[in-house]
């Protein structure tokens, strides 16, 4: 928005395992078990390190992520290995174990929960595995190798099946010779400081949090202002019993067996207001967007009460950027806008949002210079848009970010938020017809990556040129045509038709090109909606849920009499 005037591969059946290969792995361990396996000696040890998973998955690999360590089931100690297949994953996992060459070594690990296997690889002889179809109970698999004669290492794996269910694995020996990787390996040592600590969703008496597994770790504490609030064996907790409109600090330290880590750098909290906290006024099925201007540029200044009762969201336009990466803040311009306080503003708010209205604040426009490209610029726009929303009571935030965005963090920092905020949260977005040409752009990869979240796109139709329809024609802006075939590309892209909205100028003024008289706008509307009043492009089907039309701006539409959304707001309302 303008601030000045006018500006795969193949693979085999993934329902159950390929039961050729699987009856020969069956005889395969048939004949190693008859024909190698012999008593350890006394001599022999434990060769695996981390064998029974209490240090986390120190010396253990796991494929895309799969592997985890669980407190239950547990075969022995404190804990265990779940691993979880996925897609075209099976959930290897995997760890390079010293051997002496020319010797036998007895190869086990107890298992359950969905198919299992165990196996070695780079013996120098015949590589082995075993498996199980799965089990309730923990279940030993056995089977045994002898190594090449120059061989001083192996890889000893487990993993699962295709398409089943998560198995479990415990206890793993790999029983001989020691191969000079000194036995099963140290004890758990002091696990490190978890990483990630984030402040969720608020009430008057609680507060959520979450933060990052460490490896090792068999629980939690949570700290709340240096003293332990609660414990946790998860990821997560809730600290109730707070006070409401109170600012805490919050830590979490990392515990197992060998003692406590140091603590977290700490997250702050406001747990939320007495009779606030709650989801916001509704957004009707079909609404009407409007922004408005915290700053004087030509058009007509205005309070939010100003703002007619034909806008359901009211975007307030623009929090800005500070010297934190990713944070932004506000700061009403009352001189700018006559005079209007702050306390004024505040108390608008309240009036329109008593009046079923969602007011929300807009980041970015024409000169926003906010950044977020990785996971503390993340957070500190999560962070600090959440507590504009606690400070001024704002429903939602508007993403209208036009110098480009990053969808992985994006994503990240909208989905932080709205963990924060709750499921009243109003997420609007506000791209450029380019943004929006294709489902690989960073604007409709986050569009589509919060799908779940996301209130309503709002594409702006102006100051762009002739652009792409869904039909590969091009379009002119200022038709009608331009209207229907670009929201075409979002609507058969992937958005709900609920989440889909014409975003267009209030008066000539009020872009440097793209006006078009509300009757085209409604023209649009008629023909996505109902297939009527068309142009030249009709869409192949119909979209009833649209959700409606967005205008730059509030003060704009004002300045021309509000022509805009005296014509647009009644048709909206009026969609099917």
């Amino acid at each position: 928005m303008q601030r000045s005037a006018g500006s795969r591969r193949r693979r085999r059946n993934t329902s159950r395992p390929f039961l050729g290969g699987a009856m020969a792995v069956i005889a395969a361990g048939a004949l190693t078990v008859t024909g190698l396996v012999s008593t350890a000696q006394a001599a022999d040890v434990n060769n695996a390190k981390n064998a029974g998973f209490e240090s986390g998955l120190a010396n253990w690999s796991c494929s895309a992520g799969s592997g985890a360590t669980v407190s239950t089931p547990v075969r022995s100690g404190t804990s265990a290995l779940k691993a979880t297949p996925a897609g075209q994953d099976h959930a290897k996992c995997t760890q390079t174990v010293a051997v002496k060459p020319n010797s036998t070594y007895a190869l086990s690990s107890w298992v359950q929960g969905g198919y299992a296997y165990l196996g070695v690889t780079g013996s120098g002889t015949t590589d082995v595995s075993t498996w199980t179809p799965g089990s309730t109970t923990w279940t030993k698999l056995n089977t045994s190798f002898k190594t090449g004669a120059n061989t001083t290492s192996v890889t000893v794996y487990t993993h699962g099946w295709y398409g089943q269910s998560a198995y479990f694995a415990d206890d793993v020996e790999v029983t001989g010779p020691d191969g000079g990787g000194g036995g099963d390996g140290p004890g758990p040592v002091i696990p490190a400081a978890p990483a990630g600590l984030t402040a969720g969703a608020t009430t008057t008496s609680s507060v959520a949090l979450s933060w990052n597994a460490v490896s090792g770790a068999t629980g939690y504490k949570v700290y709340r202002d240096g003293v332990q609030a609660t414990t946790s064996t998860g990821t997560s907790a809730t600290v109730a019993g707070l006070a409401a409109d109170t600012a805490y600090q919050f830590t979490v330290s990392a515990t197992n067996a060998a003692g406590e880590s140091v603590k977290s750098a700490a997250v702050s909290a406001r747990t939320a207001k007495p009779g606030s906290g709650g989801p916001g006024p509704s957004v009707p099925k079909h609404a009407v967007t409007g922004y408005w201007q915290n700053f004087n540029n030509g058009a007509a200044v205005q309070k939010l009460t100003d703002v007619p009762a034909d806008y359901d969201i009211i975007a307030v336009s623009f929090a800005d950027a500070t010297p934190t990466p990713g944070a932004v803040t506000f700061k009403l311009d009352s001189a700018g806008l006559g005079g209007y306080t702050d306390a004024q503003f505040r108390a608008d708010i309240k009036t329109k949002q008593a009046q079923g209205k969602n007011v929300i604040i807009s980041i970015g426009g024409e000169l926003g210079t906010v950044r977020i490209d990785n996971d503390a610029s993340a957070t500190a726009f999560a962070n600090s848009v959440y507590a504009l929303m606690q400070d001024y009571g704002f429903n939602g935030v508007d993403i209208d970010l036009e110098n480009g965005l990053n969808a992985t963090y994006m994503t990240k920092a909208l989905r932080q938020l709205s963990a924060k905020a709750g499921s009243g949260l109003v997420i609007t977005m506000a791209p450029q017809t380019i943004d929006m040409q294709s489902t690989s752009g960073e604007y409709f990869k986050t569009a589509l990556n919060i799908k779940d979240i996301l209130t309503v796109v709002n594409m702006q139709y102006y100051n762009s040129g002739s652009m792409l329809g869904c039909d590969g024609k091009v379009y002119s802006q200022g038709s009608v045509d331009f209207l229907t075939a670009l929201a075409c590309i979002q609507l058969e892209g992937g958005l709900d038709p609920s989440q889909v909205g014409i975003g267009v100028p209030a008066s000539t003024r009020g872009a440097g090109s793209g006006y078009v008289a509300p009757s085209i706008v409604n023209a649009a509307l008629d023909c996505l909606t109902k297939g009527t009043n068309c142009g030249s492009f009709k869409p192949s089907k119909t979209y009833p849920s649209l959700r409606g039309a967005m205008t730059w701006s509030t003060n704009w539409d004002a300045t021309a009499g509000f022509a805009w959304s005296k014509a647009v707001g009644p048709h909206v309302r009026s969609l099917p």
